[in-house]
């Protein structure tokens, strides 16, 4: 009894041995590294195509307004891009919206400007009309109800052409909401986003970043709320 005891401890310490030793093989440091190595490269050639998915551009030839959309940490790079725009002429209106955010400190003001106010001097700065600038009432709180607060401005301008500005991977959202809000107002809707580079990363290598992740991979969960919330 003692001899066969034993003997099935051995075969159970040789099957655990066998069963280690088939692990440690399959998963050996190198056979990780390149697995690792490979899946980080697939993921990295799929990344660029979802990064781009979110970015489109439809920009009319004579815009007559341009909304700048509020509500974000790169408010001001898209501020400096609708000023670009309207250089280039045609522009009758440039429309800001107040998401009621206040951020940094106003020397000359002496105080925490809202956004929309530091919009408002940045587009004068650079050379926009004070009369050519229309700051809407209200607070806006999501893209939706910024559309909303447009549509309402703009009632009385059937057959006119609006654009809207806003961040690359917001725009397919962005576009997606104002034309569905604009159905039937008799105003056509363009968009024309901020190119990724800048305060945006690049398509190539956004998920290496917090912000890629944030502005990216965020932006599919949040297509998919509007489209279920909004259909």
């Amino acid at each position: 009894m003692g001899w066969s005891s034993g003997g099935k401890n051995h075969r159970g310490v040789s099957a655990g041995l066998s069963l280690n030793a088939l692990l440690i093989g399959k998963w050996s440091p190198p056979r990780v590294l390149l697995g690792s190595l490979f899946l980080l490269a697939s993921f990295s050639l799929a990344a660029a195509p979802l990064a781009r998915f979110l970015i489109v551009q439809a920009v009319p030839s004579k815009p007559d307004f341009l909304v700048v959309l509020s509500g974000a940490a790169v408010y001001a790079e898209r501020i400096r891009y609708a000023s670009l725009i309207y250089r280039k002429g045609n522009v009758e209106r440039i429309i800001l919206t107040d998401d009621g955010a206040r951020k940094g400190w106003s020397r000359r003001l002496q105080t925490n400007p809202r956004n929309i106010d530091r919009g408002r001097e940045m587009l004068i700065a650079s050379g926009v009309q004070e009369d050519r600038i229309v700051a809407l009432p209200g607070i806006v709180r999501s893209t939706y109800d910024e559309a909303e607060h447009v549509r309402a401005y703009l009632g009385n301008h059937r057959g006119s052409t609006l654009v809207v500005v806003t961040s690359a991977y917001h725009s397919r959202r962005a576009l997606w909401v104002y034309r569905r809000v604009m159905k039937d107002s008799g105003v056509a809707v363009g968009i024309d986003p901020v190119p990724p580079g800048d305060t945006s990363p690049s398509p190539r290598t956004w998920w290496a970043t917090r912000a890629g992740w944030t502005q990216v991979a965020a932006e599919y969960f949040k297509f998919l709320y509007y489209i279920v919330r909004h259909r």
